[in-house]
């Protein structure tokens, strides 16, 4: 039996004691008052009719018509007037019927006063002795109504006010309690929460001894994610200018260009600090290591305002940006400019030379080739003056249409047609399945087309919710169909849009018996530039059982100790820590790392872009809990 309903029975047991004595106690000092009114009763009419009986003749025909008389008037149950001997002279009953009682009340409260008696005196000597019992019906009646009276003051009054003090006391031992069993739940599903504490000593203490619990955890993961962030920086960041170094950078380009999501099309920048040997000599080293960092500073920035941009250091003086999504070469170019234009004029003792050059990018290209036609680009503005920027021309593509119009017509039009959805497997160590990830295709022009070609003009026509909530359906009947776990990716516009939030838990909450074996995933960027939107997201998709994780994870992993009251089913780490696993020992220890402290909070770490057998089978010696990628396959892959 529950705590609660104990209390309620104490409560109502305490109650019903307090009633029963009341009424016990109440009922039993009436009864004997009214016995006690009634014995006097019976000797006082006693007395005064002896003494009647004493001034009149003692004709018994005469005492007869006066006892009846008397018995007539005064609700009489017995006069009787015997001899001395003992024989009757004169004798009067009455049948009691008690009329406002009931007969069971009258047999538990039965009075026992004994009949009065009086002598008749003749003469000098005894005439007779008169007894005298009076109807008692009143009295029932009496007692029977101030039993009634305390029974209604009893409920209206005492239960009532009695009943709503034991609802606030339960209450306020119920509200801690619950809160107490959520915060337990949220430990055992490694959601390590903290509560407000109790006004009761024994429940605070308890409440307590869970917040440092829960404190202590957070601040175990938020010391080993920042040790593995430290350990990172050093890895994949340059020492000057504090953004990715070359390595790190061009994996990053290579991660993008071979996913299938809405990173693998947007803008890539090349910027130079000119003339590099001749500013060193001018202004000395450690000024000129300023300009660099600020250089990447100023990169950086420009990466972020603009989404989930990447800054790299390529070598000496040469900078790059990636900035994915639907941002054109053009408009990031104005603002590239204008940074970098701030930049030169906060060095007056030597104009600095800061030419660049942009090119878009899309799925189909290969990282050597845009970097060569930036780099010729780059030459080019360089010659052409300090600030000078160009445009550099990319592979030649027949666009699927040509006005925003046909694009909003012919999106619309798949979306309504339906989707296809792509089936790449991610394994656990056994080789078992633990989802599928599925990228959505789309119809245009009789083809079925990757997300790289229509994801740039879903987020710039603002489809992108319509877009994840086709996905979303379709996954969920693929479930029914098939049985098998599927992932998909929701859009950070998805992800902040609070009516798409709601639809899907809506159209989740349809296909509960499906919902656990849906996998859903945000990139890591969005939820770190919106975690409350995020958390928003995991509040109401977590009654149904559906896996939330993050993708790319990496650049922002210190701030998992943030994260760790989400309940967040699995990370996917990003392809740049785990391209050339075999030949770092740094990036073991990072990966090592990662994994632990995702275990230690109950979240699946998942490698991206694992490319052969050999990598994959050390990832999971690290830690790993599954991979995924180009060289990962499963042999019963689902048609």
């Amino acid at each position: 039996m529950s705590l609660i309903k104990q209390l309620w029975l104490t409560i109502l047991a305490l109650l019903l004691l307090a009633f029963g004595g009341s009424l016990v106690i109440g009922l039993t000092g009436s009864r004997h008052y009214m016995q006690q009114s009634v014995a006097m009763k019976d000797a006082d009419n006693a007395n005064a009719l002896a003494l009647t009986l004493t001034q009149l003749d003692k004709d018994p025909e005469t005492l007869g018509q006066l006892m009846a008389a008397q018995s007539e008037t005064g609700r009489y149950r017995l006069i009787e007037l015997r001899d001395p001997q003992g024989e009757v002279i004169a004798r009067h009953v009455s049948d009691e019927t008690v009329v406002g009682a009931p007969r069971w009340f009258i047999a538990l409260v039965r009075f026992e006063a004994p009949p009065a008696q009086a002598v008749v005196q003749y003469g000098g000597g005894q005439h007779g002795t008169l007894t005298v019992a009076t109807l008692h019906d009143y009295a029932y009646r009496s007692l029977w109504r101030s039993t009634l009276a305390l029974l209604g003051w009893f409920i209206l009054v005492t239960g009532l006010i009695g009943l709503a003090l034991g609802a606030w006391v339960v209450g306020t031992v119920h509200r801690p309690l619950r809160a107490v069993v959520a915060q337990a739940n949220d430990i055992g599903d490694w959601r390590f929460t903290t509560s407000p504490e109790p006004r009761a000593r024994e429940l605070k203490e308890v409440v307590r001894a869970m917040n440092q619990l829960s404190n202590a955890v957070r601040e175990i993961l938020g010391r080993e994610s920042q040790r593995l962030d430290v350990l990172r920086q050093r890895l994949q960041h340059d020492a000057v200018s504090g953004v990715l170094n070359r390595e790190a950078f061009l994996g990053q380009l290579r991660g993008v260009l071979e996913s299938s999501g809405h990173l693998a099309t947007g803008s890539l920048a090349l910027v130079r600090l000119a003339r590099l040997g001749e500013v060193s000599e001018r202004l000395g080293s450690a000024v000129t290591d300023e300009l660099l960092r600020a250089l990447g500073q100023e990169l950086d920035q420009l990466g972020k305002v603009n989404g989930s941009g990447i800054a790299g250091r390529l070598g000496g003086g040469d900078f790059a940006l990636l900035v994915p999504g639907q941002v054109e070469p053009d408009a990031l170019g104005r603002e590239l400019a204008l940074r970098l234009n701030a930049l030169r004029r906060q060095e007056e003792r030597v104009a600095l030379g800061l030419p660049s050059a942009l090119i878009a990018y899309s799925q189909e290209d290969r990282p050597g080739d845009l970097l060569a036609s930036l780099d010729g680009a780059l030459a080019a503005a360089e010659s052409r003056g300090d600030l000078a920027q160009l445009i550099a021309e990319g592979a030649k593509r027949l666009p699927l249409f040509h006005s925003h119009t046909e694009w909003r017509q012919a999106l619309q039009d798949a979306l309504q047609a339906g989707i296809y959805l792509g089936r790449f497997p991610v394994l656990d160590a056994q080789g078992k399945l633990l989802h599928l990830e599925c990228p959505a295709r789309l119809r245009l022009k009789g083809e079925w087309r990757p997300a790289s070609v229509f994801l740039p003009w879903i987020s710039r026509l603002g489809l992108d919710s319509a877009l994840d909530m086709a996905v979303a359906r379709e996954t969920l009947k693929e479930i029914a169909r098939h049985g098998k776990p599927l992932g998909i990716n929701l859009s950070p516009a998805s992800v902040h849009n609070a009516r798409f939030v709601l639809d899907l838990r809506n159209l989740i909450d349809s296909h509960r018996e499906h919902a656990a074996k849906l996998w859903l995933e945000v990139p890591e960027a969005v939820v770190m530039h919106d975690l409350e939107s995020f958390r928003s997201l995991c509040r109401e998709l977590r009654p149904f059982g559906c896996r939330l994780g993050l993708e790319h994870v990496g650049r922002e992993f210190r701030r998992i100790s943030d994260l760790q009251d989400l309940g967040l089913g699995f990370l996917k780490i990003d392809a740049s820590l785990v391209k050339g696993v075999e030949q770092s020992p740094e990036q073991q220890t990072i990966l090592r790392g990662m994994g632990t402290l995702c275990h230690s909070i109950g979240i699946l770490a998942i490698a991206e872009g694992v490319d052969s057998p050999q990598e994959a089978a050390l990832l999971y010696e690290l830690g790993v809990d599954g991979v995924t990628g180009p060289g990962v396959r499963q042999h019963d892959r689902p048609v």
